[in-house]
């Protein structure tokens, strides 16, 4: 390994890495941030010196992670309206690694993402490195520096803050894309029964507005209530609150994955507006997260893109 092109040692190790901070950061341009920072310190040194590179650009990219973390924490707390991670296009690119399992998906689902939140930087880095990437206790105490008994109780801890978090569902994607049709197809109708009856009774709406385009600061909660909100933007010749003439061209959405979960994607004209991504549960949708702030739909823009640019369709 020691003695292998150090271009190809980091490039076979950047999906892993982009992995790993967009997990610990919830967001795909400052991964891309750390591990092009990573990349520059790699550069730096002597490959031949490095035991271990895997280990030693995964202990680089998380302590860079843990940096920023202590910062976004301050950041998020002022944050105008609700936060949500930026949202990142899967079933088609593995940006994120394979999603096959329910636990590879929950990883990065943005229920499990948005929880998160609540823990410190060092719990958060335990829980990700243990839960999403099976590193052993002693593995994760040379990446961030502490004791193996001292990663055990960081990782408890972090386990007992999002024991109340929603259990994930598995939902086959077939059907998840079936259920988003059905419900992009009722709010299209003006069906608002036929849409609340797609929703859980307790369902939630969360949209991300970041203070730069207009969202509602508040979560929405009740299927009658969530339902009128995600019909209203269809009869106001809106899409997610945003005025359609103020980009040009006619709405058009459409149904993707997008952190392992179903999702539409909303265009007007050739800009991307919003992502909306659905969580879902056995008594219906149980969570719809809208993104709608621009800084935040960067990188999945550049994603569909590429795949347009290949397939000469959307995804």
């Amino acid at each position: 390994m020691a003695t292998a092109d150090p271009v190809t040692v980091f490039e076979n190790q950047r999906r892993r890495l982009f992995g790993i901070a967009y997990r610990l950061l919830g967001s795909a341009t400052e991964a891309e941030d750390v591990v092009q920072e990573a990349y520059l310190r790699w550069h730096g040194v002597d490959p031949a010196a490095v035991a271990a590179p895997p280990a030693w650009l995964a202990k680089v990219v998380t302590n860079l992670c843990l940096n920023r973390l202590t910062s976004a924490r301050a950041q998020r707390e002022i944050y105008t309206g609700p936060w949500l991670p930026e949202p990142v296009l899967t079933g088609g690119d593995d940006a994120l690694g394979p999603l096959e399992a329910v636990e590879q998906r929950d990883s990065v689902s943005f229920a499990l993402l948005t929880s998160m939140e609540r823990l410190t930087p060092a719990e958060r880095a335990v829980f990700v490195l243990r839960e999403a990437f099976a590193y052993s206790f002693r593995e994760i105490a040379d990446v961030i520096g502490h004791t193996e008994s001292g990663c055990r109780q960081l990782h408890r801890r972090a386990k007992q803050h999002l024991s109340t978090a929603r259990p994930r569902h598995e939902v086959s994607r077939e059907h998840g894309r079936q259920v988003v049709a059905r419900f992009l197809a009722a709010a299209r109708g003006g069906e608002l029964e036929r849409l609340e009856d797609l929703l859980a009774a307790d369902v939630i709406s969360w949209s991300d507005g970041g203070g730069r385009v207009s969202a509602g600061r508040r979560p929405v909660v009740g299927a009658e209530r969530v339902a009128r909100f995600a019909w209203a933007p269809f009869q106001r010749r809106t899409v997610d609150n945003l005025v359609v003439e103020r980009f040009g061209g006619e709405p058009t959405l459409r149904v993707v994955e997008v952190n392992g979960e179903p999702a539409l994607v909303a265009r007007a004209g050739e800009r991307l507006i919003a992502v909306a991504v659905f969580e879902l549960a056995p008594e219906g949708i149980a969570g719809l997260r809208v993104v709608m702030n621009p800084d935040k739909l960067v990188f999945i823009g550049r994603q569909l893109s590429r795949i347009e640019a290949v397939t000469g369709s959307s995804p």
